[in-house]
């Protein structure tokens, strides 16, 4: 596998050249035996690649759900003294997922070839994220190799539990909105026209509201299908836009500025930053490389860009918690305050795990509160477009019953 990267050596300018490695835990490790620092690093050579959302659902087949079993199940047995080839057999046979069979066989083969497991999981990208590797590899070098798989087992389900409990706290709001929007165009489309012609054979004055809604009725019953697909365009293209990076990146610099979601959004990325590095760091991993993971892990720009000055502070022979300290808009107080004691008494990995458990447990809270929250706000605007509506169209007639 080839990998673009941009490296940085003290004195000399930045350098742009193609290292092939296995993966880009090998490509920082390479990079840092040569006396250099990675600045960027792009999979290829410049090459069109598809998002790493869309690969990752398209070309595998394989769900987190299933590497995280597959983490803990690996970890049980080779606990119980099961030798890996022979874990890996088992999981194989008991997989129903043909795709994670076909990567489970292709694992026993390159470790019968004389592979290590790491450098047989470092084949497979798209499955295993980099966490995984590094982890795989930090404990087959220390011979604690089914502690580090229900370390990465755990950080991983932790990961997706705290994912899955953010969109079910947005599943009520959107289905919501949802309905209302197909209700509303449902009305433009079929309820309206019939009030238009009411009022138009009965010659009644009408006021620039009702006007503006019957305009906008005329133009959608017009182009019925040419709204429909302008709609479906539209939403596609939003969630095509928010899974781009850029687009992702501008949502979350609107979020962090929203009342209540803004804060729910920094302590999720600071749980998942704290329980990534508290991981690493737990199973040996230096802590440069750690923080070159954690960086990929976070993923959002605003959040890794931190970390990596960070990486940056712990080269220079500087505290880890300097960035933190100075980052306190987007990674609270507390997690500064905390790396400060960590490192003071030589405990590091067991402060990040503490950060990560607590605010894991505070964003779980707050979501649950968080329909709570959204309820009355979304009442309030469902009500005054409702009451607009109702009045434009009930203008009309009270005119008319006046008249009478």
């Amino acid at each position: 596998m080839k990998f673009s990267v941009t490296i940085r050596k003290e004195g000399v300018p930045d350098t742009t050249s193609v290292i092939e490695a296995e993966s880009r835990f090998a490509v920082y490790e390479q990079v840092q035996k040569d006396g250099g620092v990675v600045v960027e690093i792009t999979e290829g050579e410049g090459a069109f690649h598809m998002p790493a959302w869309m690969s990752y659902k398209i070309g595998t087949g394989v769900k987190r759900v299933e590497i995280i079993r597959m983490a803990r199940n690996l970890s049980a047995m080779l606990a119980a003294g099961l030798s890996l080839a022979r874990a890996l057999s088992v999981i194989e046979r008991q997989s129903g997922n043909k795709n994670l069979k076909e990567i489970i066989t292709e694992l026993s083969e390159s470790i019968k070839k004389g592979s290590s497991f790491h450098e047989a999981l470092a084949n497979h990208p798209q499955v295993f994220p980099e966490l995984f590797i590094a982890m795989v590899r930090a404990g087959e070098e220390s011979g604690s190799l089914s502690d580090a798989l229900t370390v990465v087992g755990l950080q991983m389900e932790r990961s997706e539990e705290l994912v899955r409990k953010i969109k079910g706290a947005m599943i009520y709001p959107a289905i919501i909105i949802s309905a209302v929007v197909v209700i509303g165009i449902l009305m433009l489309i079929y309820v309206v026209p019939t009030l238009t012609s009411t009022f138009t054979q009965l010659g009644v004055k009408i006021p620039l509201a009702t006007r503006i809604i019957v305009a906008i009725s005329d133009f959608m019953v017009a182009h019925v299908i040419t709204v429909f697909m302008a709609l479906v365009a539209i939403v596609a293209g939003g969630i095509l836009a928010v899974r781009s990076r850029r687009g992702s990146n501008i949502v979350l610099a609107a979020a962090l500025h929203m009342p209540v979601i803004g804060e729910l959004v920094r302590e999720t990325y600071t749980a998942r930053a704290s329980r990534t590095l508290s991981s690493l760091l737990a199973a040996g991993v230096p802590v440069l490389d750690a923080l070159s993971i954690t960086k990929e892990v976070v993923h959002a720009d605003v959040f890794a860009r931190v970390v990596g000055e960070a990486e940056e502070h712990v080269r220079k022979g500087e505290l880890l918690s300097t960035s933190f300290a100075e980052r306190t808009n987007l990674y609270p107080i507390l997690m500064s305050d905390m790396l400060t004691v960590g490192e003071e008494t030589g405990k590091v990995a067991e402060m990040l795990k503490q950060i990560a458990e607590f605010y894991e447990d505070d964003v779980a809270l707050k979501t649950k509160d968080l329909s709570t929250i959204i309820e009355p706000v979304l009442m309030i605007i469902i009500g005054t477009f409702v009451g607009i509506f109702a009045i434009s169209m009930i203008a009309p007639i009270y005119q008319l019953s006046s008249a009478i």
